[in-house]
């Protein structure tokens, strides 16, 4: 199966730097998105996946990154990258590190309950923040660096941010740090009695994705050139998790798998009907059902049902007798 996925690879990466060619500016635009959301869905399986908390707020510490960026650009005048760019990451880090500190006390429904409220919180602050945030109007005129102003650049720019962060959270997850944090889903008792400081692991955890999270909303605000209060809210917040819960919580292509399938929804279906949120839930219903932990993991269940079938009827095959054996019975 290995060369399986190796291929699997090389055909996206393929697609991928291809794409300016292949797609129209529409459908361009639409796989950019499905970069930048899948890597905040990335963001999110960090904590949801890997550490078993799952964040019902991380739009918010997504949203800011991008409101400092809009902020400084609308705002202050600073239109320069090395220093915008930054700032927002910087932001959304120090956002998460406050608010990690006081969700990780807490687990389970609390966890949840306690990152909603800080979701919300931001949300609020976006709308009352008239002369910092515009409110309602949210921040219009974010503009690239005229570098980047042809959405076909800026677009390599989005492949190439989101490639290396991938690869970056990829060394996270294997890391022995990584371990840890699976080993606390597991058994998060077990693992303080191992020794580990667990609180800390869950912080660091919480501040990583906060990390990524910033990434992904410093790239988003540059690709749609505005932010709003929309960017920050509970909905947001919940389709990065059904994303990371459809495409395979724990797994490192699974958020991509339900950016994917989530942003196509949106953007395809919601062309010819209103009801496109319909179909979408019954596509979700439909893979819990049949697969609960996921579409990954439904794949990788059903690849080994298939090489168990082909073990067990190699094994019942009956084998030829050998050449002048004599047969039971025979004269």
């Amino acid at each position: 199966m290995r060369w399986v996925k190796l291929a699997v690879v090389a055909l996206l990466a393929a697609f991928l730097l291809l794409a300016p060619n292949l797609l129209t500016s529409f459908y361009l635009r639409v796989v950019a998105e499905i970069m930048i959301y899948g890597l905040l869905a990335m963001a999110v399986n960090i904590m949801s996946g890997y550490t078993g908390l799952a964040p019902f707020g991380q739009a918010g510490i997504f949203g800011t990154a991008a409101y400092m960026v809009g902020f400084l650009v609308v705002k202050a005048g600073v239109d320069q990258m090395y220093m915008t760019v930054p700032a927002g990451i910087m932001a959304a880090t120090v956002l998460a590190m406050v608010f990690g500190a006081i969700a990780i006390r807490t687990s389970g429904l609390y966890f949840l309950m306690i990152t909603l409220a800080e979701g919300m919180i931001i949300w609020g602050l976006a709308i009352r923040l008239d002369k910092i945030t515009g409110a309602e109007n949210g921040l219009r005129g974010i503009a690239r660096p005229e570098l980047l102003r042809p959405f076909t650049t800026y677009y390599y720019v989005v492949l190439v941010v989101v490639a290396l962060t991938a690869a970056a959270m990829y060394v996270v997850i294997k890391s022995p740090f990584g371990l840890t944090l699976q080993g606390i889903r597991e058994g998060e008792r077990r693992m303080r009695a191992l020794g580990y400081n667990v609180p800390l692991h869950k912080w660091i955890a919480f501040v990583l994705a906060g990390f990524f999270s910033g990434i992904a909303g410093v790239l988003y605000v540059y690709y749609n050139n505005f932010v709003s209060p929309a960017t920050v809210e509970f909905a947001r917040s919940a389709e990065e998790l059904l994303m990371v819960i459809l495409g395979g919580a724990g797994t490192f292509v699974g958020p991509i798998i339900g950016s994917i399938i989530i942003t196509s929804v949106r953007h395809g279906v919601s062309l010819y009907t209103d009801r496109w949120l319909m179909i979408l839930g019954v596509i979700y219903v439909f893979t819990i059902m049949v697969t609960p932990g996921g579409i990954v993991r439904g794949v990788r269940q059903f690849g080994a049902w298939l090489r168990h079938r082909r073990a067990s009827g190699a094994a019942t095959q009956p084998q030829e007798a050998p050449e002048g054996a004599v047969m039971e019975g025979g004269e």
